[in-house]
């Protein structure tokens, strides 16, 4: 087990380079199991999910290497189309693997994929769309059995613009026999990123990016090599960081417009934002209080509600933040306030009245996420804080320490001793 220790009040500056995205990442490694060869993946951030896929991957068959950021896999003797309960169990995103093993082998069995602390994440949109492209689907006992002689493709209409769904359909449909339209589609920029690799491989896809997205089925793909893009909640978090602490950051490796939502109400709060080609620099001036409501992409993204949660606690007067996408992502609300914070929760609604600054404390992050926010909160708070819990965090940020220790801020990892602080 390992903690941060925190000392606050000190003002970012310089530039940080953000990592390949983990919520593109995760897709395009599981994309790989569609063919038979050796996909080359650049950019790829060392993180604990990724690692809990190369564990998944690697049990079904697969051969990878590791050079720096760049994955070799070799999926030429992958040959089980099951998935073990206790890695399931571990990643939420295993989920990804069912299109891909579908679409190559006809067939494929997993557990029920793990728990998610920030509320349920309904497996049916999944199902629906692997039924609607052909598959026979069983579920009992704790398992979901999908199989199909062949795909045929179909009309996919989601009720909800799911990620993942959208990336398992893709995924399944690119070796249908027809074609297959998706409807309400999610357009985030991660399911352009797989558009983009699966064509590489010799897909016939459109439209991602939009609310339609249409697969002609081909007979077969081929491995490739692509570079993952830039993680742009990673960007938003230090975009926040450097607002917190009234710093002046240039935040790197990004795509600007893939943020408009996060800029957009960083000026709002009193920022002053400077976009170039491929980079955004911040530098903060009077904070004052905003309102925001999470959305499906180009809204403002639930992954960055908690960190913005951080930031507005010391914003002068009220804000107001509304969660549409997940029932509980304000479990940092109870650090927060240890450390200070003024906020009260109602339902999915969050009413935070600024503070003038928040105060160091002893705490620990609940989830990915939250976690984040609580060492935003801790760079800015008075006196020194630990943080605990950061296995979550370093399941979506590499190097999170070492980015900020760059950047002038007074943190360092520590081991905790068994049984204690």
């Amino acid at each position: 087990m390992e903690k941060f220790i925190v000392r606050g009040e000190v003002q970012l500056c310089g530039n940080v380079r953000v990592s390949g995205a983990k919520n593109a990442t995760l897709p395009i490694m599981a994309a790989t199991l569609l063919c038979s060869g050796v996909s080359i993946i650049h950019d790829v951030p060392y993180l604990r999910d990724i690692q809990a896929m190369q564990d998944i991957l690697t049990l079904i068959g697969a051969k990878i290497i590791r050079q720096g950021h760049t994955m070799l896999i070799d999926t030429t003797n992958v040959s089980k189309a099951e998935i073990p309960e206790h890695l399931m169990r571990e990643m939420r995103a295993s989920v990804f693997l069912m299109g891909p093993l579908l679409g190559r082998f006809r067939k494929v069995r997993i557990s029920y994929p793990g728990g998610c602390a920030i509320g349920p994440r309904p497996i049916n949109l999944h199902i629906k769309a692997l039924e609607r492209i052909g598959a026979k689907v069983d579920e009992s006992f704790g398992f979901i059995e999908a199989e199909a002689e062949e795909l045929t493709g179909g009309e996919v209409n989601f009720d909800f613009p799911s990620v993942g769904a959208t990336e398992n359909a893709m995924m399944a449909a690119a070796l249908a026999k027809g074609t297959t339209i998706i409807r309400n589609a999610a357009r985030e920029p991660e399911i352009t990123d797989l558009q983009t690799i699966l064509n590489k491989m010799g897909a016939r896809i459109s439209g991602a990016g939009t609310d339609t997205i249409r697969i002609d089925g081909v007979a077969k793909l081929t491995p490739t090599e692509h570079t993952v893009m830039c993680d742009r909640i990673e960007a938003g978090t230090f975009l926040m960081a450097s607002a917190m602490t009234r710093g002046d950051v240039v935040v790197e490796n990004i795509i600007p417009e893939h943020l408009f939502s996060v800029t957009d109400k960083l000026q709002d709060i009193g920022a002053q934002i400077v976009t170039g080609k491929d980079y955004v620099r911040i530098k903060a001036g009077e904070l004052r209080g905003v309102d925001i409501k999470t959305l499906p992409y180009p809204g403002f993204p639930t992954d960055l509600q908690a960190p913005m949660l951080s930031l507005v606690s010391i914003a002068k007067g009220t804000s107001i933040i509304t969660e549409t996408i997940f029932e509980n992502r304000f479990k940092h609300v109870d650090e927060l306030t240890r450390m200070g914070a003024k906020i009260k929760v109602e339902g999915r609604t969050a009413i935070i009245r600024g503070v003038a600054s928040l105060t160091g404390a002893n705490v620990a992050a609940p989830d990915l996420r939250a976690g984040s926010a609580l060492v935003l909160a801790a760079l800015a708070a008075k006196g020194t804080s630990e943080v605990e819990q950061v296995y979550h965090i370093d399941r979506g940020y590499e190097n999170i320490e070492k980015k900020l220790q760059a950047l002038g801020a007074q943190i360092v990892r520590v081991q905790v001793a068994e049984g204690g602080h």
